[in-house]
């Protein structure tokens, strides 16, 4: 069975891969996998707001017991606090059970190594391995594992957050709207934002367990961009279910997604000489214009695969503090290579409340190129190798002249078939769209 996608372990909740039958043998995998000499091992777990936790969480608790690992329970959290906690707490092993922007009904498992970082592709090859062999002579008696739930684990988490705020001024001249998508970050958001000055209008702190990414937060921005309007706001933060992404819209509604929150932060780390080698990484769908900025700048930009452990990777090797995507995914080299949509938007607001600007006049630092993308659900999997397909896709790549891309991929999250075109000229943008939404939308 093929366990890791993109980002963990993710499908449909109460099938495979994620039932409990399967949470518990992969969780003995995963333990038996960090048990590493001859001392307590411990693993923090935290979970979003999805009902489906309540299944997922215990099976996960009762493997790694099995294999003799102490289990810390945190209740919901946002992602980034389990990679900052598993660090703090001097912890084995680090899991988040959260399918992150899908729709609730969907969930998933993503692990962190001791230093807070998700697994790479070597690693999750050989638990898979182990999955399918394990032991059968496993801990009992006194050599099993315990549980515990970590009360203060959503304040260490907040004062963290707020450590990580880079600028003397409060935000108290600011009036900010603020959509956690009835996700993770639920209570950690408002209070980090209040306890640093700010108004806060706080939108989608309300999870019932089937309503988190409900038309809002990150993957629905439209309802922080109204909102804005309404309340006459400052700008506007939408975070996604778990909270490792952000996406912001200024004081007119204009979305900044993570290409621009990126050049904000990096123009000015880069300014103040915080900025190692003065490179920055990005990924794949990037667009295009933030190259040309960033040279402008003196900046040069890195490109990875598609996925913020990519990212995180690429950060190591080249001693990187700042790297992100599109999607709102912003990682920090400061704080451990994680990424974290809160604290993304509390750099942007730190430059400016330091530049004295509003959010606009920050965005509007580069214009981006024409982009549009879209998904079409994949049901059949070797689509991209028919020919009549391969056919469309060096017709639509020689149409462009060399001067756009096309980026067509199977999603690593969801049964989808992700499409982005780039060009200098939006007709040829729709153009080719069209062409490939006609070409890759029927797989009968």
């Amino acid at each position: 069975m093929k366990l890791f996608g993109t980002d963990g372990v993710r499908g449909v909740a109460n099938r495979p891969p994620i039932t409990p039958e399967i949470c518990v043998r992969l969780a003995k995998a995963v333990g038996l996998e960090f048990r590493r000499g001859n001392y307590p091992h411990r693993v923090v777990i935290a979970k979003d707001t999805r009902l489906s936790g309540y299944l997922i969480e215990p099976a996960l608790t009762a493997g790694f017991i099995s294999v003799g690992m102490n289990v810390i329970l945190m209740g919901p959290l946002p992602t980034p606090a389990v990679a900052f906690l598993v660090k703090s707490l001097r912890a084995d092993l680090g899991v988040m059970i959260s399918a992150s922007h899908n729709p609730y009904g969907d969930n998933g498992i993503k692990f962190f190594d001791c230093n807070g970082r998700k697994l790479q592709d070597a690693m999750q090859q050989q638990i898979e391995e182990r999955f399918q062999t394990l032991p059968e002579d496993l801990p009992v008696g006194e050599n099993l594992g315990s549980a515990m739930r970590l009360d203060d684990a959503l304040g260490r988490y907040i004062e963290f957050v707020k450590g990580t705020f880079r600028c003397p001024y409060p935000l108290d001249s600011l009036k900010i709207v603020l959509d956690c998508a009835h996700g993770a970050s639920y209570r950690a958001a408002p209070t980090v934002l209040w306890e640093l000055g700010a108004e806060v209008i706080s939108l989608s702190v309300r999870p019932n367990g089937v309503n988190i990414n409900d038309r809002c937060g990150a993957v629905y921005p439209e309802k922080m961009q109204a909102a804005v309007l309404k309340h006459n706001a400052d700008l506007g933060i939408a975070l996604d279910g778990d909270a490792d992404r952000a996406i912001l819209c200024d004081a007119q509604g204009q979305i900044l997604d993570g290409d621009k929150i990126l050049a904000v932060i990096a123009q000015s780390w880069h300014a103040e000489g915080c900025l190692p080698k003065a490179q920055v990484v990005a990924t794949e769908t990037s667009n295009t214009a933030l190259d040309k900025y960033m040279r402008t700048q003196g900046i040069e930009v890195l490109r990875t695969k598609i996925g913020d452990r990519y990212i995180a990777a690429a950060m190591q090797e080249h001693g990187l503090s700042l790297g992100g995507e599109k999607s709102g995914h912003i990682l920090f080299g400061n704080y451990g290579i994680l990424g974290d949509g809160l604290m993304a938007a509390l750099q942007v607001l730190s430059v400016m409340k330091q530049a004295r600007k509003t959010l606009a006049e920050l965005a509007s630092c580069y214009e981006p190129f024409p982009q549009r993308m879209e998904n079409v659900p994949l049901r059949d999997p070797c689509i991209l190798e028919r020919p009549s397909v391969q056919k469309t896709l060096a017709e639509c790549m020689a149409s462009l002249g060399g001067k756009g891309r096309v980026l067509v991929r199977p999603s690593g999250t969801e049964p989808l078939l992700r499409i982005m075109v780039e060009s200098e000229d939006p007709a040829l943008v729709s153009q080719i769209m069209e062409t490939l939404l006609q070409a890759l939308g029927s797989q009968k």
